[in-house]
């Protein structure tokens, strides 16, 4: 036979071994321990789905009840009255409350909270950067009922020079008037749980800000840029995204907040035009204050407010997954 007409071409050469085990994995569990894991993983997503689902049912056949009896408009009503018959409730002075000390919290936190991330990942040395970081850490265990008892002994009673001078020289705008009352009003409340979800805000931003490409940074420095205009330009852009985030979740935490609020609160079921004058209240404070003695009846009512507090958080943290997953891909920049 003709050597030249022998196949003399190499065999395939064997696949990458990672390659292989991709293949496999995508086959599917083989192994005992995989094929376990699997099942428990998966088991603890559907649980999961199963008892939203259970809440949201319980909380919807409830909520159903009691607007069922309700005489008044239960969105736009003014009153807060379940003992009458037929009852009459509404929430609207509930989500103005929840809705307005949040705001609050959020336009005072948020800001301190960056420039504190900030601080901690650009400016601080290393050896002043982890205390600090690791007190904003404890602030964060502080249970809730500990911050509403500093708010009522602490908080509320040197309110009243701020409010005094608020209302020198910014009560003719009328938000900021105040005739001379406790000061246990919506701006005290606002601060109170801004103090309350700045460590989640500042621990998610200055994560996000470590996570920015070092090579950017050190470009533009090579480039003859400032340390403040490398962070304007590359550092602030790029963890954007992740400061919304942490912001919602900061949000979620205030809109939730329950033992802080009804400790510094002074509820009144009505609509205050000045911040500083007390009175309002929200879904949470309500529900503490009201829960152990109201009616069948009444138990219902609060918790058809519970339900649109349930609503709302679901829509914010969904909104804070939906921006994270936007930016997915910078994971592991500097890796």
């Amino acid at each position: 036979m003709d050597i030249s007409t022998k196949n003399t071409e190499a065999p395939p050469p064997a696949p990458h071994p990672n390659v292989a085990e991709q293949k496999r994995a995508a086959r599917g569990a083989t192994r005992p321990g995989d094929r376990i894991f699997l099942g428990l993983s998966r088991g603890s997503g559907i649980l999961l789905l199963v008892i939203m689902a259970a809440i949201a049912g319980f909380l919807t056949y409830r909520a159903s009840i009691a607007i069922s009896k309700d005489e008044a408009n239960f969105f736009t009503a003014f009153e807060w009255n379940t003992s009458l018959l037929p009852p009459k409730f509404g929430i609207a002075v509930l989500a103005f409350g929840t809705v307005v000390s949040s705001i609050i919290a959020m336009v005072i936190a948020v800001p301190v909270a960056v420039a504190i991330a900030l601080f901690l990942t650009h400016y601080a040395p290393r050896r002043l950067s982890g205390p600090i970081a690791y007190v904003i850490d404890l602030l964060a265990a502080v249970p809730s009922i500990v911050y509403g008892l500093w708010g009522a002994l602490v908080l509320v009673p040197n309110m009243t020079g701020l409010f005094g001078w608020l209302d020198k020289y910014f009560g003719w705008t009328g938000i900021f008037s105040w005739q001379g009352g406790a000061p246990r009003s919506m701006l005290t409340v606002g601060i109170l749980l801004a103090i309350m979800i700045l460590p989640i805000i500042t621990n998610v931003s200055r994560e996000v800000f470590r996570q920015a490409p070092q090579m950017i940074e050190e470009a533009a420095l090579a480039l003859g840029a400032t340390r403040w205009e490398v962070i304007r330009m590359a550092v602030i852009p790029f963890g954007r995204s992740g400061v919304i985030s942490a912001s919602m979740l900061g949000l979620g935490r205030a809109l939730g907040e329950t033992m802080a609020v009804a400790t510094v609160l002074s509820p009144t079921f009505d609509i205050q035009a000045s911040l500083l004058d007390p009175g309002g209240g929200t879904f949470a404070q309500n529900i503490a204050s009201k829960f152990s003695e109201a009616s069948e009846i009444g138990r219902d009512a609060l918790i058809a407010s519970g339900l649109v507090l349930f609503v709302i958080t679901l829509l914010v943290n969904g909104a804070a997954r939906a921006i994270i997953a936007r930016r997915k891909e910078y994971s592991g920049a500097n890796a």
